[in-house]
């Protein structure tokens, strides 16, 4: 239960109470119970224990795979979450390589002394079960290497690719990257600077992270473009849009204060 009491202190349980919440699933779940059946059975006795924003955050996870079906407003996810680092940052780019044209996810950006550009490809997926395999390493760096060979020589020497998916990456895929040096960013890879820790880092709370809202009026803000909680308040008219009552858009408003405040 080591691995559940460190998820629930990441989404702002104390120590104890994730002692507490895991000591009880333990005890109530037979044993065969499935990975999905434990931390949903613990997300339960947390919401019951502690302030929404804490159990929102738990659900981190969840919320990213809420981005579907298409997998483009993880696309644009993934470039909020750029932007919040600092680079410049824009999607669905169409970029001639030295042989083909390319339609590229992200392209990642930063000027300066110290110039980066980053193609991004980005692998989006419903279940927890699908991983981004070693072909998908193998097609995405010869693309970026086509891309990278189409540039003029002193665009080209800052010029990388990056391979990003809201799961987790196979050993052999891994393997390949790193060989090729084609950077990569899963859910918990690699161990510093994974996609949970920037979200964490950076604060860019998914819009679907928000329990106040139902999933169809989720889906109405992701189809409008809208993926980050924080976007509802700074557009408050983003949530009267969703033909919802004030009592309503304003707990929608306190849960989004809470997360982009922790």
């Amino acid at each position: 239960m080591g691995k559940l009491v460190r998820s629930l202190v990441r989404s702002g349980a104390s120590e104890a109470a994730a002692q507490g919440v895991a000591a009880r699933v333990e005890k109530e779940l037979q044993s065969g119970a499935t990975t999905r059946d434990i931390y949903r059975r613990a997300f339960s006795y947390l919401r019951q224990a502690h302030p929404v924003a804490a159990t929102a955050r738990y659900s981190l996870k969840r919320a990213v795979f809420e981005f579907g079906p298409s997998g483009f407003p993880f696309e644009k996810y993934l470039a909020e979450i750029f932007r919040a680092q600092g680079y410049s940052a824009s999607t669905d780019r169409i970029i001639r390589g030295r042989c083909v044209e390319h339609e590229v996810d992200v392209v990642m950006e930063k000027t300066g002394e110290k110039p980066e550009r980053v193609y991004v490809e980005a692998k989006f997926h419903h279940g927890l079960g699908f991983k981004t395999d070693e072909q998908t390493s193998l097609y995405v760096q010869a693309r970026v290497e086509d891309i990278v060979e189409g540039l003029p020589p002193e665009e080209a020497a800052f010029s990388s690719g990056m391979l990003a998916t809201n799961t987790k990456f196979t050993t052999r895929a891994i393997q390949y990257a790193n060989c090729r040096k084609l950077r990569l960013l899963a859910w918990d890879y690699p161990e510093h600077g994974n996609l949970h820790d920037l979200i964490e880092q950076t604060k860019q709370y998914p819009i679907t992270i928000l329990e106040s809202l139902s999933g169809a009026q989720k889906q109405k803000l992701l189809d409008g473009g809208v993926v980050l909680c924080r976007n509802v308040l700074e557009r408050p008219e983003l949530l009267r849009h969703l033909d919802i009552g004030g009592a309503d858009v304003k707990r929608a408003q306190t849960e989004a204060a809470g997360l982009c405040s922790l």
